[in-house]
């Protein structure tokens, strides 16, 4: 059974149709990158996975349970976590605040805490450097190695990435990508947005195309990165 199952999803903003009866599933342990344009839903999918915005109509299973009416807590709780765009971290706390505040809906023994507290450590090096600077002064592509480690602090079965290589230099964002590899073959399965989608699909194991809030395109990401109208319309030269 997949760990995510979406089906019929539509997101409205007030007459603004912003999702269009989307379907698609992630199984447990994949990556699964979501490209397409500007204005193509991707975010706003993100969004009502989260609970972050109500969706419109049709239904989101969740470890075969639905979870389209929870609270965002509740859905932190059951294991589906969002790295937002942007980052949203809390600029004037330290480092290691943040890395704790991700945690606060585990209701689990505080060694296991400690014990992903030191893994987000090891993960992201620089950030155990900087434990007890604060968080706003931080480089671009440090604050979002700091979004990430937060968002594992959680513990999730399922990682919501939404254009985490935003703003941040080449070298930055290789190293982004790397690190996603990374948490994936750590056991947590995700669902990535990205610009770069070139990039995007050579980590996923496949990959969903948006166009105006619908399902334009599905596939292994091999077969997206070859097909030369995915090529010409949403990756560009290589």
């Amino acid at each position: 059974m997949s760990l995510l199952e979406v089906r019929d999803l539509e997101v409205r903003y007030g007459s603004i149709e912003a999702v269009r009866g989307l379907s698609f599933s992630v199984e447990a342990g994949a990556i699964v990158a979501v490209i397409g344009a500007n204005g193509a839903g991707k975010s706003s999918t993100l969004l009502a996975l989260s609970g972050l915005v109500r969706a419109s109509s049709g239904s989101i299973a969740f470890g075969g349970r639905d979870i389209a009416a929870l609270r965002p807590d509740r859905i932190v709780r059951a294991g589906l976590v969002q790295v937002p765009e942007g980052r949203a971290i809390l600029a004037p706390l330290t480092v290691a605040e943040n890395i704790e505040l991700g945690a606060w809906t585990r209701r689990d023994a505080a060694a296991e805490v400690a014990k992903d507290e030191e893994r987000v450590y090891a993960l992201f090096p620089r950030l155990a450097e900087r434990r007890l600077q604060l968080a706003g002064s931080l480089s671009g592509g440090e604050q979002q190695m700091l979004a990430i480690g937060r968002a594992l602090m959680a513990a999730p079965k399922l990682l919501l990435l939404d254009e985490p290589s935003m703003g941040l230099a080449p070298m930055l964002v290789s190293a982004i990508f790397e690190t996603i590899a990374e948490i994936r073959r750590s056991g947590t399965t995700i669902l990535l947005v990205e610009q770069n989608a070139r990039q995007a699909l050579r980590i996923a194991d496949s990959g969903l195309v948006l166009a105006h809030g619908r399902l334009f395109k599905r596939g292994p990401s091999e077969e997206l990165l070859a097909d030369p109208a995915i090529v010409e319309a949403f990756l560009g030269k290589a």
